[in-house]
């Protein structure tokens, strides 16, 4: 094999002229057979920053060894990330959507530079999981990804227990509901292994998004982090990645289509999924030069049934789905009803509906049949009208009220919300509107859920409605819209509204909207200026100055990255 010219990285190791370059191979421990092999770069966000990204590098050590019994010679490198939960509710939380592009970024920095001939990417939480995807789809080389698995639930006062639980708890405590001794009791009891949140989340969303889209080994993403059944997956994805380089491909972008990236959609919408997934799914798509907006998304979201019973909406987590099959129970049961391209290819070069042919039926407790879904659209929700020309997304999974008419209270950024939720100065009906927090305007989109679990802590949690042009956690739940497109710095409406203007939101139509006419807001428009971002500096005044709106993926370059292979 060494010697076909497909390989990438001969133009690292042949000829007279790559004598340096054979000599810091060598000074690595690469012999001549090791050199005469494919290179595989095996990425990780290995690190100590969140629980998510711990335990990966043994999974790391498991597909090198799976990639050098399979004929290749594995080049492991790490690159950053940033945890959502650590940065949450703080100036932080800006850096890490931001963090996404950095690490696609990094991918391709590394492969490129080093001509690897193959990916293999372990990913741990948040931003990490696209983060990886996209910088495989953009190299286009063969590519497996691994999501490291999301830790088990912890127990307490007899019932199963998440992060989710110590956010909350802590509105809870400020209502009175819960005592200090509680409080923390709660909070060494919810998170007792390392891995990423274990409920239907970003990171467990994103996990299932990279099976449906064929980049991952089916049956992979919800293995937790803890479980020995992760090092013999791992070593698997070693094979398979020489396998792709072999026959080469299928390549990431065989796999990320539109088919494909309706089919991941679908597993978002049916479980319920993370709204930050209608972020990431665009983001993806640009990597492969396709356009799928939030408005692709919607579009799948209205035709999928819920069929997954999972946390924050419904009552269980990553662990659950592991025990009746993982996702291939809901991918085989979604396709048997009709809402899945079965045709799209996977990792393995099968057909997806040949891949998840022996899966399980639905157990019909934590997954259920087509004809038994919990609802029959999707999770997720897209409001379009006056206030969101360019859509809004909300969580209606678990949510008892549809519709939400009242006045707006208005904030110019998270921290001055923040000081009215500890305070409860907000009155029940209220319209809590946060602007200033898009890609663009905070910079960086930052993450609602400190705000949004004090809500719910607080019993409020369906007595107000929240409306954003930031993001929302996976763990959000209530009567919560983010994402609103156009965002203010970009002179959407949302930077017009004033307090006490009267919004309604009415998810069932799939409407949001204010009471001012087209005339009223030209009038507003003509006393805004738009945010001054010359104080800036570093990765927040370049993230500013090229990052693109959120219903498009808030991506930061042109997208269909082509170049040709160095050999």
């Amino acid at each position: 094999m060494a010697g076909k010219p497909k390989l990438r990285s001969r133009i690292t190791t042949d000829g007279i002229d790559r004598v340096p370059h054979r000599a810091f191979m060598r000074a690595m421990g690469v012999d001549d057979e090791a050199m005469a092999k494919p290179f595989v770069g095996v990425v990780t966000t290995a690190g100590e920053m969140t629980p998510c990204n711990m335990n990966l590098t043994p999974q790391s050590a498991a597909v090198k060894e799976g990639v050098t019994a399979a004929g290749g010679t594995p080049r492991e490198f790490t690159t950053i990330t940033v945890s959502d939960g650590i940065s949450m509710n703080h100036q932080g939380m800006k850096f890490s959507l931001i963090s996404r592009e950095v690490i696609a970024d990094s991918v391709e920095l590394v492969v490129r530079g080093h001509a690897y001939d193959g990916i293999v990417g372990i990913g741990g939480c948040d931003k990490n999981l696209p983060g990886l995807m996209m910088g495989m789809v953009r190299c286009n080389v063969p590519s497996v990804f691994l999501f490291g698995g999301s830790a088990l639930t912890g127990t307490w006062r007899g019932k199963d227990i998440s992060v989710l639980d110590a956010f909350e708890a802590v509105g809870a405590l400020m209502t009175k509901d819960m005592t200090r001794e509680e409080v923390e009791e709660l909070e060494r009891a919810c998170l007792p292994t390392t891995g990423a949140c274990a409920g239907q989340f970003t990171a467990n969303t994103m996990g299932m998004v990279s099976e449906a889209l064929g980049l991952a080994p089916l049956g992979s993403s919800m293995i937790s982090n803890v479980d020995e059944a992760r090092q013999p997956m791992a070593a698997r994805a070693g094979q398979i990645i020489m396998k792709g380089i072999e026959e080469e491909g299928p390549l990431p972008r065989d796999l990320v289509t539109i088919k494909s990236l309706e089919n991941a959609a679908a597993v978002v919408a049916a479980t319920g999924g993370s709204t930050n997934a209608g972020l990431h799914l665009p983001a993806i798509a640009h990597e492969a030069g396709l356009q799928f907006t939030l408005d692709d998304v919607a579009d799948v979201f209205q035709r999928t049934p819920l069929i997954a019973n999972l946390r924050p909406g419904g009552l269980y987590h990553a662990k659950d789905v592991f025990a009746v099959g993982g996702v291939p129970v809901i991918l085989k049961e979604l396709l048997e009803g009709g809402f899945l391209h079965g045709d799209c290819l996977t990792i393995t070069g099968e057909k997806l509906s040949d891949g998840v042919a022996d899966a399980n039926p639905p157990d019909g407790q934590v997954v259920m049949r087509n004809d038994e879904a919990l609802s029959e659209t999707g999770g997720l929700v897209v409001l379009k009208g006056n206030l969101c020309p360019d859509g809004a997304l909300l969580k209606v999974a678990g949510l008892k009220k549809l519709v939400h008419e009242g006045p707006a209270l208005v904030f110019e950024n998270e921290e001055a919300c923040m000081e009215i939720i500890h305070t409860k100065d907000y009155a029940p009906g209220s319209v809590i509107v946060i602007r200033n927090e898009g890609p663009k305007g905070g910079p960086g989109m930052r993450e609602m859920l400190g705000v949004t679990a004090l809500i719910y802590g607080q019993g409020m949690g369906e007595e107000v409605a929240l409306l954003t042009d930031g993001r929302f956690s996976g763990a959000t739940r209530g009567m919560c819209i983010g994402y609103a497109c156009p965002e203010a710095a970009d002179g959407g409406p949302i930077g017009l509204i004033e307090t006490g203007d009267i919004i309604r939101i009415d998810a069932e139509a799939g409407t949001i909207s204010v009471n001012l006419t087209d005339g009223e807001l030209r009038v507003r428009r003509k006393d805004w200026t738009p945010p001054d971002f010359t104080s800036l500096a570093g990765a927040l005044q370049k993230y500013a100055a090229t990052v693109g709106p959120a219903n498009r993926g808030a991506v930061t370059h042109s997208g269909n990255v082509k170049w040709e292979r160095e050999i």
